[in-house]
C-alpha cells in the first residue's frame, strides 16, 4: 500500500515507525501493530475458512509467518497489504489441509456404528454482525456456497470498505483483474442467492 490509507486502519507515521521498530526486532513493536489488526486479519481468515477455530488458527499461523518474514518487508508502506497476502495465503493453505484431510479420513461407516461429528468451536473474541448474518439467513447460506476466492474479495471490499487498488496490492494483481474478480463474486453471490430462493 504506497501513500494510499485503508478505510479501517489508515498507515500512520506512528504505524510506519512501528513497522521499522518491529523489522528490526522489536516484539513490543510488532504486538501494538498486530492488536489494532488482529480482528481485520481474523474476519479475512474467517471469510475464506468459515470455521470460527479454523480461522483463529489460520491467523495466529500468519502472524507468526509475519514475524518471521517482517526482517524482509522493504517498504513499511505497504505493510497492511503484506498482512493481508500473508493472511490469506494462511488461510488458503488450511483450507487445502483441511480437504486434504478429509480426502484422507473419509471411510465408510460400518453399520450400525454412531459417527457423531463433533460441534465447532467458537471463538467468543471474534464472532461480528456479519457472521450472525451469514449463519441465519438466506445470504449467509449462499456466501457459503462461493469459493473462498470470491468470500475473501467481497469481505475486503464490501466488509472491510477496501478500495478496488488497495484489494489489488494486497493480492499482488492488476487493478482490472481485481475489478473483474469482484465483479464476478458479486455474480457468484446473486446466482447462489437465486438458488436459495
Amino acid at each position: 500500500m504506497d501513500a494510499v490509507t485503508t478505510a479501517t486502519s489508515p498507515v500512520t507515521s506512528a504505524d510506519d515507525a512501528l513497522v521499522r521498530r518491529a523489522r528490526s526486532g522489536d516484539a513490543t513493536a510488532f504486538g501494538v501493530l498486530v492488536d489494532t489488526r488482529i480482528d481485520r486479519c481474523y474476519r479475512l481468515a474467517w471469510s475464506i475458512l468459515s470455521n470460527d477455530a479454523d480461522a483463529a488458527d489460520a491467523t495466529q499461523d500468519a502472524l507468526v509467518s509475519a514475524w518471521r518474514q517482517l526482517p524482509r518487508l522493504r517498504d513499511t508502506a505497504v505493510f497492511d497489504g503484506w498482512l493481508n497476502r500473508i493472511v490469506a495465503n494462511a488461510a488458503l493453505m488450511a483450507r487445502r489441509h483441511r480437504v486434504r484431510l478429509r480426502e484422507v479420513s473419509v471411510s465408510p461407516a460400518e453399520p450400525g456404528a454412531d459417527n457423531p461429528q463433533p460441534e465447532p468451536r467458537q471463538d467468543v473474541h471474534a464472532r461480528t454482525q456479519m457472521d450472525e448474518m451469514v449463519e441465519n439467513d438466506a445470504i449467509g447460506r449462499a456466501f457459503d456456497r462461493l469459493r473462498p476466492q470470491d468470500r475473501m474479495i467481497l469481505v475486503l471490499h464490501h466488509v472491510e470498505e477496501r478500495p478496488v487498488a488497495e484489494i489489488a496490492r494486497s493480492l499482488g494483481i492488476p487493478i482490472g483483474t481485481a475489478k473483474w474478480r469482484l465483479h464476478a463474486a458479486r455474480n457468484a453471490l446473486e446466482k447462489a442467492m437465486e438458488a436459495e430462493a
